[in-house]
Parts: C-alpha cells; structure tokens; sequence
C-alpha cells in the first residue's frame, strides 16, 4: 500500500489527536499534518499532495444560548463547506466530514424508543443540528468522480479525557449510592473504534454515508454497574421515584438525554463487516477506567 498523506483540518480535536496517535503505529503507511483553522491562515496552506482531509473542527455540544446560533453557523456549516471546497479545487482526492447523529432530533423520552433506519429523515430541532445537517448535504453535494466525499454521523463517541456527558456518567458512578434502574439503548462508539473506522475509510479510498457505532447498544444503567463493579462500588438501583424522574424530564432535556433511547438501525452500521469495532462495549469501559485512573 501506498503511503497516504492526511491533512487534518482542527488542531487538538479528541478525535484528531487520537487519530495521529493510532496511525503512527504504521509511520511508513501513512503520514498526517494537522493545522489549525481558526483566523485566515489555513487559507494559505497548499492542500494539493493530500490523499484525504479530515475535517474535524466543529462544535460539539449542544447550546441553548441563543447568542451562540451565528456561531454554530460559521464553524460547523461555512467553514467546513469552506475547507471541502478549497480541499476540491486542490484537488484531494478525498474528504472525511465529521457530521452527528444530532441531526435526527432529540432523544426519546423515557421508557420510549427512536430507532433511525435508513429510512429515516434528518430532522435536527436546534441550531448545532441544522449547522449540521446543512454543511453535510452539501458536502455531499460536491462528490464527484476524482473528489470523494465521506460523512461520518457518529453517535456520541467516549473514551479517555473525552468531554460531554460521558464523564459525567462516570462522576454519578464514583460517588452515588443510588441509581435508576431503567432500560434504554443508546448508540455510541469508542473512540478506538471510530478511529480504526476512520483509518479503514482511508485504506478503502471510500465515499458515501456513515453510520458507525459500537456492535452492542450501551444502557445507561448498565454502565453505570459495570463502572461501580470496576471501581468496587455498590449502587441500589430503583425503579421507583419514575414518576418523579419522568415530570422534571419535562423541564430538564438534561434527563431525557441521559435516560432516554436513540440508536441506529444496526444494518446500517455494519460497514467494512464490523472489523472496526476492535473494543467491544464491556472492555471499553473497563480500558476508560484504567487509562483515566493511570
């Protein structure tokens, strides 16, 4: 195989800095820059040599602020079309846009399920999933025969010093003493398995629509067990107070997205035959544990 030559466009993503760790395993196959897109320099960064640009700067959590709405706009709508178009006319052979999940809705409520299929439409409610949406349709508005476009829709993605409401999960499990017994599913990925996806994309020279997730669906109650069991915690779980749960639910989205339901079709994420998912659910947690605590 031939070396391949990445640009990653957002310097000090998770998701970036994580992949330039995982590919220098193999540095006489692949060889990654990465550069920063804030301000107008990156303007001036010749892009023509690259085989791919993964484009990972973005906004990634969700704000109410509506102050923040042209923002959101700017970074995750015009810059990323910016880019992938520069990286067009430079001729990069190919561009990996990091979309979201988000851009289905919210979560379901609790007790409720929201399966997406591949029939499903886009229907983002707020401004980080219209900013989104827009940028990855007309992405994939610029593929053409010599310029692959690829948009990943992750799940929520966790892993060592990630941030977002993973590592708050982790707090409620160190130090609660009680906690809801509640079935949902979620999908989510590990940030190893996202990153050898990623690096199969590459290989693969592919293009089209992604759905990568973990090959179990995670529950929210099982992770918090199965942390309190790593950390030798015991946590009674109930399911009373639901009731309770359920009506401040309705003024805090905060509890429909921890203890609410929302995952992908599992067809639609078995790309390269699930060779990408090298950590399976369980262990993931127990290599989040051990790399947090070391």
């Amino acid at each position: 195989m031939s070396r391949k030559k990445i640009l990653i466009t957002g310097r000090g993503s998770y998701i970036g800095t994580s992949f330039i760790k995982w590919v220098s395993q193999w540095p006489d196959q692949y060889e990654v820059e990465e550069i920063s897109v804030r301000g107008e320099e990156w303007k001036n960064h010749d892009f023509s040599g690259y085989d791919t640009v993964l484009h990972v700067a973005g906004i990634a959590h969700v704000s109410a602020d509506p102050k923040m709405e042209d923002l959101y706009y700017k970074v995750n709508r015009d810059l990323a079309i910016e880019v992938a178009t520069k990286a067009k006319i430079e001729k990069v052979k190919q561009f990996i846009f990091m979309s979201s999940m988000i851009i289905y809705g919210s979560d379901s409520k609790i007790g409720e399920q929201q399966i997406i299929t591949a029939d499903t439409k886009p229907n983002p409610i707020d401004f980080y999933g219209k900013s989104k949406l827009e940028a990855d349709v007309a992405i994939q508005g610029l593929n053409c025969e010599y310029f692959k476009t690829v948009v990943v829709r992750t799940p929520m993605v966790y892993g060592p010093n990630c941030k977002g409401n993973f590592p708050r999960l982790i707090k409620i499990a160190k130090y609660t003493p009680v906690f809801f017994d509640i079935k949902n599913d979620r999908s989510m990925i590990y940030i190893d398995n996202l990153i050898e996806f990623l690096k199969l994309i590459i290989v693969n020279r592919a293009m089209g629509v992604y759905y990568p997730q973990n090959k179990d669906y995670m529950n929210t109650t099982l992770i918090i067990k199965v942390i309190a069991k790593i950390m030798g915690r015991k946590i009674w779980f109930t399911r009373s107070f639901m009731g309770i749960l359920k009506f401040m639910a309705i003024k805090l989205k905060i509890i429909n997205k921890i203890f609410g339901s929302k995952y992908y079709d599992r067809q639609m994420s078995d790309h390269f035959n699930w060779s990408y998912c090298i950590v399976n659910s369980i262990d993931s947690l127990k290599m989040y544990i051990d790399k947090e605590s070391t």
